[in-house]
């Protein structure tokens, strides 16, 4: 027997064409917040039941704040809205021609489809780097880099190899787009003011960091200004070499 087959996904018969939505992101909650008093019975599916604010998971991934401080309940969200239904369930198919989405918890019918789920990771068929890499883009993901990172402080401690010490410190941070660019900067400053003092057994001058990117330059989705703004804040706060090795269409920044 399954673990959800006691479970079903029932919604209360209404009058109004029924609107689904799947996702509970940025995109699914303005949706929702749009339709207030409309002539639709809104629902909302999600695999969680909570809004992760995602720009600050790097916070949360470097232990600048706390999950909670990022989440925030769907339901509380909408308690005040009319024939507005969240249920959380994972989506596992639909079926357009019968206009029905297939759950773990079961089926539901619908009139109008919005499809808001985000995205995942892009490792450009790189089946290595889905091996060995840490994906972001959920709390637990956030929360499973952070411990992966202090574990790696705390066998340091322990480890009296100095090449062990500097492959337990050495991190690579994949992308240079704006989350990439603000968790390298989270890690640098705390490589210079904070894990010094949690860590006086480790000299933190072996600590490298590699920002590595694809394109040319850094912030490819904004312009060659904000990049090149971006490089050089960088380099100014956290005190590193920049190079651009050409040769492998790579950008690498080491602190």
């Amino acid at each position: 027997m399954s673990q959800f087959e006691h479970l079903h996904l029932e919604i209360p018969r209404s009058g109004k064409p029924r609107l689904v939505i799947i996702g509970g992101g940025f995109a699914g909650i303005q949706l929702v917040k749009s339709l207030k008093n409309s002539d639709y019975q809104i629902v909302l599916l999600d695999r969680h039941n909570y809004h992760t604010f995602q720009p600050l998971l790097y916070q949360v991934a470097t232990a600048g704040l706390e999950p909670d401080s990022i989440a925030g309940a769907l339901r509380q969200l909408f308690e005040k809205h009319k024939d507005f239904y969240f249920r959380m369930a994972r989506v596992t198919g639909i079926e357009t021609d019968q206009k029905l989405v297939r759950t773990l918890v079961g089926d539901l019918k619908y009139d109008r489809l919005v499809i808001a789920n985000g995205s995942k990771t892009n490792y450009f068929g790189d089946q290595d780097m889905y091996e060995k890499t840490f994906p972001m883009k959920q709390i637990p993901q956030a929360l499973n880099l952070r411990s992966h990172m202090l574990q790696n402080f705390e066998q340091t401690v322990l480890a009296p190899d100095p090449e062990e010490q500097n492959r337990l410190t050495n991190f690579v941070i994949v992308g240079g787009g704006p989350t990439g660019v603000e968790v390298a900067g989270a890690l640098g400053e705390l490589k210079k003011h904070v894990l010094p003092k949690d860590y006086p057994d480790i000299d933190f001058d072996i600590m490298n960091l590699h920002l590595v990117d694809a394109g040319p330059r850094l912030l490819a989705g904004m312009s060659e200004k904000a990049g090149a703004k971006a490089g050089e804040e960088i380099k100014r706060n956290s005190m590193l070499m920049f190079d651009l090795i050409l040769d492998w269409n790579l950008m690498l920044v080491e602190m």
